[in-house]
C-alpha cells in the first residue's frame, strides 16, 4: 500500500483565477464548474494520489474581494473537519492569497497538520495553465505530513504562508519569501529544508476567530503629508502598519508625523513600523529618523511582511490583548512570521 492510499485531503475551493472561465467580461468564477475541471486532471485519480474531496464556497469570489468574514469561513471550515482529515488545500486568488494564508497562521492555534494554499496565474480552462501543477503538489504536500503550519505553494516552492507576498502580477513564480527560506522545492521530487519547518505543536487545536477590527495601512512616500491622515487618527482606529523607507526611516525629523502618531497612541491605536523593503528589517533608532517613532510609541514590525502585520493586528485585537498586550506581540514571534 502507498503512503499516500489512505490519507484524506480536503480541497476547499474559494474562487480566484484558477477555477475562472471566459466571460464577455473577462475571466470571472463559475459556480458548479471546478469539479468538472478537476476531474478532467488525470493525474488526480492516479493511485498515487491521496483521496480528496472538494467544499466550493458560496459565493465564489475574485481575491481582491476577501475580506475577514471569508477568512472566518475558511478557518472555520477547516477546524470542523480538522479530524477527518489528514491536510487540507485551499485554493485561492493571488492578489490575497499572502493575507489570507497569514491570517490562517494566526487564526489556527497548535495545527498540526499541513494547510496548503495555492492557485494559478492562468484558469485552468486554459491550455497552458499553471493550475495543474500547482493542485497536484499542493495536494501531496498535504498529504505528506511533513509540514505542521499554514504555507503556500505556488511554482515550485513551498513557502511558511506568514513570510510570503506577491512580487509578480503576470510571472508564474508569483511568490516570494523575501526573509525565510523556502520550507520546501519541487522538482523530480519533494525536497523539505527540515531546519526551516516549525515542530509539530502539543496541544488541541485553537481556532481564534477575527473580527472586523478597523486597522489602517500607510505608505511613506518623499513629500508625504502627514496632516492629511490626521482625521483618521481617532479612538476607532485599532492598528495602523506604516510602511517606512529602509531600516523605519520617515522624511524629516518627524514633526509633522509624530504629533499624529502620540495622538493615536493616546487613542489606545496600536503602531506598527515595517519596512518598503522587501527584504531586510527594521531597527527602530538606528537611525535619528526612525528613532523619533520608537519615541513616539511605535512598535518594531522587524522583518515581517505588512500582509502578516495586518493580519497580527487582527488576530490580537480579535483574541481579547489591550493595548500594551497588542504591542508587546507584535515584536514577538507567535507562528515564525519574524526573525526576533
Amino acid at each position: 500500500m502507498r503512503e499516500t492510499d489512505a490519507k484524506r485531503i480536503l480541497i476547499v475551493y474559494t474562487g480566484g483565477t484558477i477555477g475562472m472561465v471566459r466571460t464577455p467580461n473577462g475571466y470571472a468564477p463559475k459556480e458548479g464548474y471546478f469539479r468538472a475541471a478537476l476531474d478532467a486532471i488525470p493525474a488526480l485519480a492516479s493511485e498515487e494520489m491521496p483521496r480528496w474531496e472538494l467544499r466550493e464556497m458560496s459565493p465564489l469570489l475574485d481575491s481582491s474581494n476577501m475580506t475577514v468574514n471569508e477568512w472566518n469561513e475558511i478557518a472555520r471550515l477547516i477546524a470542523e473537519n480538522y479530524e477527518r482529515y489528514d491536510g487540507f488545500v485551499v485554493l485561492h486568488g493571488t492578489d490575497t492569497m499572502a493575507y489570507t494564508a497569514s491570517a490562517l497562521s494566526f487564526m489556527l492555534e497548535n495545527l498540526a497538520k499541513p494547510v496548503v494554499l495555492t492557485g494559478s496565474q492562468i484558469p485552468l480552462c486554459e491550455v497552458r495553465s499553471d493550475g495543474r501543477d500547482n493542485i497536484i503538489t499542493s495536494i501531496l504536500i498535504a498529504a505528506g505530513g511533513a509540514v505542521n503550519e499554514v504555507c503556500l505553494y505556488f511554482g515550485g516552492s513551498l513557502l511558511r504562508g506568514n513570510r510570503a507576498t506577491k512580487y509578480s502580477a503576470d510571472g508564474l513564480i508569483a511568490f516570494v519569501s523575501p526573509n525565510y527560506p523556502a520550507l520546501a522545492e519541487a522538482g523530480i521530487t519533494i525536497r523539505y529544508r527540515e531546519s526551516a519547518l516549525l515542530p509539530k505543536p502539543s496541544g488541541a487545536l485553537r481556532l481564534q476567530l477575527l473580527e472586523n477590527v478597523p486597522i489602517g495601512v500607510i505608505k511613506v512616500f518623499p513629500g508625504i503629508q502627514f496632516e492629511l491622515f490626521e482625521s483618521i487618527m481617532t479612538e476607532k482606529l485599532r492598528g495602523i502598519v506604516i510602511e517606512t523607507f529602509g531600516a523605519g526611516n520617515i522624511p524629516g525629523d518627524g514633526n509633522a508625523l509624530l504629533p499624529i502618531i502620540r495622538r493615536a497612541f493616546a487613542n489606545g491605536t496600536v503602531l506598527t513600523v515595517c519596512s518598503q523593503c522587501p527584504q531586510g528589517a527594521v531597527s527602530l533608532g538606528a537611525y535619528e529618523t526612525s528613532g523619533a517613532l520608537k519615541r513616539a510609541g511605535a512598535v518594531s514590525g522587524l522583518d515581517i511582511t505588512t500582509e502578516a502585520a495586518v493580519a497580527k493586528l487582527y488576530y490580537l485585537f480579535s483574541a481579547g490583548y489591550d493595548k500594551e498586550g497588542v504591542k508587546a506581540r507584535m515584536e514577538r514571534d507567535l507562528r515564525g512570521e519574524m526573525t526576533v
